[in-house]
């Protein structure tokens, strides 16, 4: 790990940790100390890491290295117990985190049922939604948060540190508490991916949180599914589709035209799925744009043969949205047409809608707060 004026330390690897340690003229050791008080007891200064001598503290200080943990800048809870964290960043940028207690609604990952607590405690699990980017660049139809547009990348310390302050404020220590990471907030992981697999690297080793407690959404990088596959470390793979033809999928979602639905389905029919994992597949319903017993039969021949389930979405509204929510009883039609095909379907439950904390609705709580009446806790 290079020596500057200013260097954060969260973010850094284990190795890069061991190396500045001997930098500074300390055993290798010391650095593994530094790793394990920054990401597994989410320290936040320096000063605060007890296991190091005061005259490493103290030189570290004198160097201009921080731990660079990230601030809570403002905090919204729904009337569902969701929270949504707005993370301010050094530049001055800021991004959302959301958590959301008994999960999102989905399945687990460990196969317990939402709210089962582990033998002998009286801990209900719990789901991160983390962002990758500020902003994003995909600009699906559909979503608050493209109506930002992309700032800039994350880097793997502004991804690790979003989990680290929810941590933090809920006074939760992986791996004894049950919490499941899916990383679906601002922006799309695969056009930031190397930053992003080092942080899930970082969550495994530093944090402790299993990476089959993880999810990937993608929109459908197809270059990136495939690089995704090679990885020894990785979460489960969902991929966005939101349209059962091209056409429809393109008025949806504009990044069809560089990767249609053949690219998309071809790269996950080849996706190297692990014993007992399947693919999720996310479909956002619209009221009479994709919602119908046709667009269901037409999304179950797509995705026929693949190892796969189906995570059905129904549009959460906000300001500047011009599509609606089904009707719920369209939206059972809908899964039932999908399991009348032999595809297991899912309907997630939305969390935190009255925040604009739910799939699709994430725009920076700074910006939304004068348009919806929102206010922090």
């Amino acid at each position: 790990m290079q020596l500057s004026s200013k260097t954060r330390l969260l973010g850094a690897a284990a190795t890069e940790l061991e190396e500045l340690a001997t930098d500074l003229g300390q055993p290798a050791y010391r650095g593994k100390q530094i790793f394990e008080a920054i990401y597994r007891q989410r320290v936040v200064s320096v000063e605060a890491i007890s296991t190091l001598p005061a005259s490493m503290r103290s030189d570290l200080l004198a160097r201009g290295i921080t731990v660079g943990a990230l601030s809570i800048e403002g905090k919204f809870t729904s009337e569902d117990g969701t929270i949504r964290y707005l993370i301010g960043l050094e530049d001055g940028e800021t991004v959302e985190t959301v958590w959301m207690p008994e999960g999102d609604g989905g399945e687990t990952g460990d196969g317990s049922e939402a709210g089962e607590a582990p033998a002998g405690r009286t801990w209900s699990r719990a789901t991160i939604c983390v962002s990758s980017q500020v902003g994003c660049a995909v600009n699906c139809r559909f979503c608050l948060t493209a109506a930002l547009g992309v700032k800039r990348n994350l880097t793997a310390g502004e991804i690790v540190g979003q989990v680290c302050a929810a941590l933090r404020d809920r006074g939760v220590t992986p791996p004894e508490d049950r919490v499941n990471l899916v990383f679906m907030g601002m922006g799309e992981p695969f056009l930031n991916y190397e930053p992003f697999m080092s942080a899930v690297r970082l969550l495994v080793d530093g944090v402790g949180i299993p990476e089959s407690r993880m999810t990937v959404s993608t929109a459908g990088i197809v270059t990136k599914v495939h690089e995704f596959g090679l990885e020894a470390i990785r979460p489960k793979l969902a991929i966005s589709l939101n349209g059962s033809n091209d056409l429809l999928r393109e008025r949806l979602m504009p990044l069809n035209r560089k990767w249609d639905l053949k690219q998309i389905l071809t790269a996950a029919r080849s996706f190297p799925l692990r014993p007992r994992e399947r693919l999720t597949f996310e479909y956002v319903l619209l009221r009479d744009v994709n919602d119908s017993d046709a667009n269901a039969r037409e999304l179950a021949e797509l995705i026929r043969g693949i190892r796969a389930k189906v995570n059905l979405i129904a549009l959460n509204p906000g300001p500047g949205i011009d599509f609606e929510t089904p009707e719920p009883d369209r939206i059972l039609k809908f899964q039932q047409v999908l399991v009348s095909c032999g595809i297991p379907t899912f309907v997630r439950r939305p969390r935190g809608r009255d925040i604009f904390a739910a799939c699709g609705q994430l725009k920076r709580t700074v910006e939304l707060a004068t348009i919806s009446g929102v206010s922090p806790d």
